[in-house]
């Protein structure tokens, strides 16, 4: 541990649902569920409106469903806004130190000495997490932060959840074990459900009762490894350094399927739309990769993977999609597949391919970006019937309204920019508004209304 409180721990409150609730002024206030949004869908995140009935992450859609009220807002993600507000976020980090470690988008270490001129004291920290809460709030349009600062990455992260949402948790040198003590032993990193069962079964419900156990205990509990880490974390000790730019290991996409599927042709065109969104994420960021690997969760829940190396790297969709392809050949889809996904890794900067490739494969229609909310097909709506489709029907024989999925950002040509509320039986509905516009009208439309096209997010910043 330092002996300052100089690590400060940002975590965006309910980011994708704040995002969404900015962007869209007639969800503000209302319970907003992003995530998932069919049958098989799980929750990336819930407002805190949402929470207050129970919703939460990595539950079910369904279950959320049933526990929120109607008139709850079941959105698919929106990966660019997302970005676009995080690179606001993480630029205003770096203007306080050089050294500052994202862990996703809405969250990331700061280690404050390493900055120029900051003041360290416990009354000075405390100033400069006030005002970088305000400059959040201002800069992303209302996005709030929890912000903790302390002596370690562990107790910075401890305060930052303490006072959530938009909370300021400063934990003093000389204090850490009096804060974490009394806290429950989940609350620890690396705690997870099966490990606090362990735990519990052995008394040991709070991080004071995982401190009373011998390091012997904890390793015949946990392993050599687990077990030292939690001996240590108990009584405070954590050096780990706030490491920047740690740099993207792998890129990939994966899709939860309404029905198993048994179809190699349906699934080999799942694979290319896949592909290609991996691809032009490799070209956004660009990398490229040698590993290509594919994902597959069978009809009874079994989860594999398949992995080839390629002779070089590659960020060209028809390469990614010609090996897992192979990948799934091999493989086979016997029984039915409820999941599938395609990766790359083993990334490096950005190496030209093949010149003389073929051009991208087209995608067929816009789709949440974000892996957490792909590929939930026929997700149930919030003004209209879901559509039905068959059991393994081809894009082509999709109705017009699968381009359309709930929260997606829209232009029409007459009408202006909005963003999808429903969708079903061959109709759109779109609501249209903006983050600056106040709550807008709600028009239906034909699902193939050529006036009606997907849009770029909005721009907090920028009036319609």
């Amino acid at each position: 541990m330092r002996r300052e409180a100089s690590v400060l721990h940002l975590d965006l409150d309910a980011f994708f649902a704040a995002v969404e609730q900015r962007d869209k002024p007639s969800l503000r206030g209302r319970p907003v569920v992003v995530g998932g949004v069919g049958g098989r869908g799980v929750v990336a995140t819930a407002s805190y409106e949402a929470r207050a009935y129970g919703a939460r992450s990595a539950m079910s859609t369904a279950e959320a469903r049933r526990r929120c009220p109607s008139g709850t807002a079941f959105l698919g993600g929106r990966f660019a806004a997302y970005r676009r507000t995080s690179d606001v976020v993480m630029g205003l980090l770096r203007e306080l130190s050089p050294l500052v470690e994202p862990a996703s988008l809405d969250e990331a270490y700061v280690d404050l000495a390493a900055g120029e001129g900051h003041d360290l004291s416990v009354a000075g920290v405390t100033e400069l997490a006030r005002r970088l809460k305000v400059r959040i709030a201002e800069a992303t349009g209302g996005v709030t932060g929890s912000v903790g600062i302390g002596t370690s990455k562990l107790m910075a992260k401890i305060g930052s959840d303490l006072q959530k949402p938009d909370g300021l948790v400063v934990v003093p040198p000389g204090t850490e074990l009096d804060v974490l003590h009394p806290l429950s032993v989940t609350r620890l990193g690396g705690v997870g459900p099966a490990t606090a069962e362990r735990l519990h079964q052995v008394g040991v419900k709070t991080v004071g009762d995982l401190a009373a156990k011998s390091l012997t205990d904890l390793v015949a509990l946990a392993g050599r490894a687990h077990g030292a880490g939690l001996y240590a974390l108990a009584r405070a000790e954590d050096d780990r350094p706030v490491v920047p730019d740690r740099g993207v290991k792998s890129v990939s996409h994966e899709e939860t399927f309404e029905r198993d599927l048994t179809d190699l042709d349906v699934l080999g065109r799942e694979i290319d739309s896949m592909a290609a969104r991996v691809g032009r994420r490799l070209q956004a960021s660009a990398h490229s990769g040698r590993t290509v690997t594919l994902k597959l969760r069978r009809y009874d829940f079994t989860t594999l993977t398949r992995s080839q190396t390629l002779p070089q790297p590659t960020d060209d969709p028809r390469t990614i999609a010609t090996t897992a392809r192979r990948l799934l050949a091999e493989a086979g889809a016997s029984g039915g597949l409820r999941l599938l996904g395609v990766g790359v890794s083993g990334l490096s900067v950005y190496v030209q391919g093949d010149l003389f490739a073929e051009g991208p494969i087209d995608d067929d229609g816009p789709a949440p970006e974000d892996p957490s909310t792909a590929g939930d097909a026929l997700p149930a709506e919030n003004g209209l019937p879901a559509g039905e489709a068959p059991a393994g029907a081809s894009a082509e024989q999709l109705p017009a309204e699968r381009r359309w999925w709930p929260g997606q950002d829209v232009r029409h040509a007459e009408l202006g920019a909005g963003w999808v509320w429903g969708r079903g039986l061959g109709r759109v509905t779109v609501r249209f508004e903006g983050p600056l516009t106040g709550p807008g009208p709600v028009r239906t439309l034909a699902a193939d209304d050529p006036l009606l096209q997907p849009a770029d997010p909005p721009d907090w910043r920028t009036p319609e």
